[in-house]
């Protein structure tokens, strides 16, 4: 997913006088650490060095700055989407996503944990239309995995009993377990092993003849 151009869907008139960019990634970090609704105002418009005309003359309402965040969150730099395309197999692909959150759920400089999975738990009935945002990101991801499965099966690299859509699920469900662990504290080295054992659960690949 790429992320629109700092001018995109911005009202004409008055320049910003501040770093658009900048000033996303500090609310993307926020709402990171925090959630959706945990996340006030104030503490957006300080951590953005923002006023809060100038947070909805360049953002909309806090929802739609949650959304955007979401959105620069998914868009790199490596993209769910690349990890499951560029896999060399399917049982690749979900290796590269559980491996790949478990590192990203522990980085230096971010917060712990997944955003997806933070703002989704701490939303109430009042934001239903922001959880009902996050699951079909979350989905789109499923989604993507599972034809990744069901075609591994259609070209004989994984048995024909396989279970696209259980398999795909199990892989985003382990993803949702490790983003709690990582926000209880828990290593990295302790969210690859358990990447790693779920990874069991796959049926074996099977040998293709010519390659």
């Amino acid at each position: 997913m790429k992320y629109s151009s700092p001018s995109a869907g911005r009202r004409p008139g008055r320049p910003l006088s501040f770093d658009r960019e900048a000033a996303l990634n500090a609310a993307m970090l926020l709402f990171w650490r925090h959630g959706y609704e945990a996340t006030s105002l104030s503490e957006l418009t300080a951590a953005m060095r923002v006023t809060p005309p100038s947070l909805y003359a360049a953002f909309g309402d806090k929802k739609q700055l949650f959304l955007e965040a979401v959105r620069r969150y998914l868009s790199g730099p490596v993209t769910a989407q690349q990890l499951i395309d560029d896999a060399d197999t399917a049982k690749a692909a979900a290796w590269s996503l559980l491996a790949g959150s478990a590192i990203a759920f522990t980085g230096e400089t971010t917060p712990p944990g997944c955003l997806l999975a933070t703002g989704a738990i701490s939303c109430s009935a009042a934001a239903r239309d922001v959880q009902v945002e996050l699951a079909r990101m979350r989905g789109a991801i499923q989604d993507r995995l599972r034809d990744r499965i069901a075609g591994a099966i259609d070209m004989g690299e994984l048995p024909c009993d396989a279970e696209p859509d259980a398999l795909a699920g199990h892989v985003m469900a382990v993803i949702q377990g490790l983003s709690t662990l990582a926000r209880d504290g828990a290593s990295r080295d302790t969210l690859l092993g358990i990447a790693r054992m779920a990874m069991a659960a796959w049926p074996p690949e099977l040998i293709r003849n010519g390659g």
